[in-house]
């Protein structure tokens, strides 16, 4: 069984290619010197220099290349994280890498704007939830609350920051209502009225049930 040779990574094949680019010329300058009539001296002054520069330019090009790819590696990642303060600035805004980092920073903005968006239409919805009598419950896909207004903190007796985030069978529904009826189930005058008041809340909560679930 033959096992595969691990392939270069990016910034190794961007430094081969930029020493097979000067290899070349270095080659031909390195044999007409060591093959035409100089002293040993100045073969090996002149050797080291164009070696030196020939390694030297080679590891700049990876830096020119790679640096570019890991600030926009950040900004991305700043960008997943929600940081959408952090800009992007390139030396020359016309060249192909400015334009890159001037699309980074405009999503950035778009995406700033829709999220302030967002929590302004939130804010506004808790407001307006805030002021109904009616208790109020929204749940996302996953089935978990997420809003819940006072009316809905009241009859849960509960407050939003221990029902948020819980589903309704976590937050108890059931045990509330149970709780609700037998309130409403209490004798206040004689038998008959107290078991008519137990049915009309029985039905009640039957009812409020089949539209949650």
């Amino acid at each position: 069984m033959t096992r595969k040779s691990p392939k270069l990574s990016y910034e190794g094949r961007v430094v081969l290619l930029a020493l097979l680019a000067g290899l070349p010329g270095s080659a031909c300058a390195l044999i007409m010197l060591w093959t035409g009539d100089y002293a040993a001296r100045t073969q090996w002054t002149l050797t080291i220099p164009i070696l030196c520069a020939w390694l030297g330019f080679a590891m700049a090009v990876r830096e020119r290349v790679v640096f570019p790819l890991q600030t926009l590696a950040n900004l991305l990642g700043a960008l997943r994280e929600g940081d959408f303060s952090v800009r992007g600035r390139s030396p020359k805004p016309d060249d192909a890498l400015g334009e890159v980092m001037r699309e980074v920073n405009t999503l950035g903005s778009t995406l700033r704007e829709q999220r302030l968006g967002a929590m302004e239409a939130t804010t506004l919805l808790r407001t307006v939830m805030r002021e109904i009598d009616v208790a109020i419950f929204a749940f996302d896909e996953r089935r978990r609350l997420r809003l819940v207004n006072r009316a809905g903190e009241r009859l849960l007796a509960s407050t939003a920051e221990r029902l948020l985030g819980q589903t309704a069978a976590e937050c108890a529904w059931t045990r509330a209502w149970k709780a609700r009826s037998r309130a409403l189930c209490r004798p206040r005058s004689r038998a008959a009225r107290g078991a008519g008041e137990c049915a009309g809340a029985e039905s009640a909560s039957a009812g409020c049930r089949s539209n949650w679930w």
